[in-house]
């Protein structure tokens, strides 16, 4: 899954960045409202994090600029200023969640993991579909008796395949969700690890829709 997180404090962003990444995120950031909005209207993220106490555009205003244009992304609110009113303000303009500093990390990470769960229907308890039990913690998927181990762009991708089960999912929308702004993202490599999580898991759990893309699920 891909975030977003926009925060003007750089030291605060990189340990943000640091902290999703080692979640199992793929994270881009920016430090300012314009080119928070301009992302956020132009790449498909899976959530985002937004403070609220940005320059060049306050946070607020980016946030009823993207409802307006349609954008459904989930939406966690960052802000140092935890008073009532601004809570019921971001979520008026539309926010899922609100945050306020100072937090802990653990927290966010947590938060960001159950607002995408729920806009895909999922249990508070973790992502199962299919026969498989996704362990977002420790990054494994227990499958017929085992756990097995994944690497974080395998995880990334087995998260975003349970997350749709049963739709086929192109090579380019599946490479838009596993990785970063700044990563290669030639949508070929997808291939190989699909390949891999075929022979981790079982070739039938994820089928080949030819000149279509892929579709996850035993029974596709």
């Amino acid at each position: 899954m891909r975030l977003l997180v926009v925060e003007d404090d750089a030291a605060l962003c990189a340990s943000l960045e640091q902290a999703l990444e080692h979640a199992g995120y793929a994270v881009d950031t920016t430090g300012n409202g314009e080119d928070a909005e301009h992302l956020g209207d132009s790449e498909p993220y899976d959530a985002v994090v937004l403070d609220l106490g940005l320059p060049r555009r306050p946070g607020l205003e980016v946030l009823k600029h993207w409802r307006a244009r349609g954008k459904t992304m989930p939406v966690i609110i960052l802000t140092a200023r935890d008073t009532w009113q601004e809570k019921v303000d971001g979520f008026r303009a539309g926010a899922d969640d609100y945050l306020a500093k100072p937090f802990h990390f653990e927290e966010l990470v947590a938060r960001v993991g159950a607002i995408i769960r729920r806009r895909h229907g999922e249990p508070s308890g973790g992502i199962r579909t299919a026969d498989l039990a996704l362990d977002e913690e420790h990054q494994t998927v227990a499958y017929n008796g085992k756990t097995i181990a994944l690497t974080g762009t395998e995880f990334r991708l087995l998260r975003y395949f349970m997350l749709h089960p049963g739709k086929i999912l192109s090579k380019t929308e599946l490479t838009q969700h596993v990785y970063d702004f700044d990563s290669d993202r030639d949508s070929n490599v997808i291939e190989v690890y699909i390949r891999r999580l075929r022979e981790k898991l079982d070739p039938g759990v994820i089928h080949t829709r030819r000149g279509q893309g892929y579709v996850f699920g035993a029974n596709s």
